[in-house]
């Protein structure tokens, strides 16, 4: 028996999934994020990329639908990203601002998880939800800075729903349907409620000892605290969580490379491109070795939005993201469901 189940854990651990039409994904994720990114360097507001960034990433919901069923999931999505923004600008107005983000991300990674499962988003859970409110809380900002992060969200967010209606027509002509969705979608627990409280509680605890310590970027805790629980059972999760840390562990070297070029202006968003494909094309197949893309993907523009010194970046997310994980995989042990006799 224990056999047994360690073999489905080294199997899940180095599975390659199919392609499964990843680079129709990735195309789409490329041309949303890299229009408004060079928007955003052609008009001299290089630290707007963060806002313009996460509201692309409307671009990611709604792969397996298509016509009125993406259009209104991804249209949600956006309005979902451009909320976190204007709210992680709104904490970023305080000079406790570090504190205070960690209470509101639990309850946003709560709210944001619920939702996932009663929508039936996919991607699942609340990850790119903390993503955008923690990131952008953790940038000191300025109450002006509300229309600005609101405005350009926004833009970003709709032309990525505007790319997404093009994807969906060519889906269609070619006889693609609705793809269903069984949920709830994550959770060790049953029940929508309880698998959305293992998100705000693992939020919670991760950032709670990342800010204590005194790490950087709390945020990066958070986020890696809710992609355990995305998944389905306690060897999903634990599988989810390694390769988190793998993943990240290894994207570290790829970003240490590229940070060390300095890249900038065009080039910077032509590497962001590369970078985002590159994950679309391995996150369905192996979460590890999309890690190996995200991490730089992440590091890049969060070094746009505020520059910090490379060995101090590079350290903070390689100690949160094990944090992060580690509270997550202990969380879905605590509360995983028990046998009865």
């Amino acid at each position: 028996m224990t056999s047994g189940l360690n073999n489905d854990f080294v199997a899940r651990l180095i599975a390659f999934g199919p392609h499964d039409g990843a680079h129709r994904v990735a195309v789409r994720a490329c041309v949303s994020i890299v229009v408004p990114l060079l928007v955003v360097q052609a008009t001299g507001h290089a630290p707007w990329t963060i806002y313009a960034a996460f509201g692309a990433f409307t671009s990611l919901y709604g792969r397996e639908r298509v016509d009125r069923s993406r259009l209104l999931l991804q249209a949600e999505a956006g309005l979902v990203q451009v909320a976190c923004v204007v709210l992680g600008v709104l904490v970023g107005t305080s000079d406790q601002r570090a504190w205070l983000a960690v209470p509101i991300a639990a309850i946003v990674a709560t709210l944001a998880a619920a939702r996932s499962s009663f929508a039936g988003w996919h991607p699942p859970g609340s990850l790119f939800q903390i993503f955008a409110f923690a990131s952008v809380a953790s940038v000191p900002s300025h109450l002006g800075d509300v229309g600005t992060g609101a405005a350009v969200a926004g833009a970003s967010a709709a032309f990525a729903v505007l790319v997404g209606a093009v994807g969906s027509l060519q889906r269609r002509v070619r006889g693609y349907g609705v793809v269903s969705m069984n949920r709830p979608i994550g959770g060790a627990l049953e029940g929508v409620w309880p698998y959305a409280l293992q998100a705000g509680v693992g939020v919670l605890v991760a950032g709670a000892i990342a800010t204590g310590v005194g790490i950087g970027r709390p945020y990066w805790a958070m986020v890696a605290a809710v992609v355990p629980l995305a998944a389905r059972n306690l060897t999903a999760q634990l599988v989810r969580g390694l390769h988190r840390i793998v993943g990240t562990g290894l994207g570290l070297l790829v970003a240490w490379a590229l940070l060390a070029l300095d890249i900038r202006g065009i080039a910077l968003v032509a590497v962001i491109a590369v970078l985002q494909a590159a994950a679309e094309l391995l996150v369905g197949r192996n979460y590890a070795l999309a890690l190996v893309w995200v991490t730089p993907l992440a590091l890049l523009m969060v070094h746009a939005a505020a520059p910090v010194p490379t060995d101090q970046l590079l350290a903070d997310r390689g100690l949160e993201t094990l944090i992060g994980a580690v509270i997550g995989i202990v969380i879905g042990y605590l509360t995983r469901p028990r046998l009865r006799f």
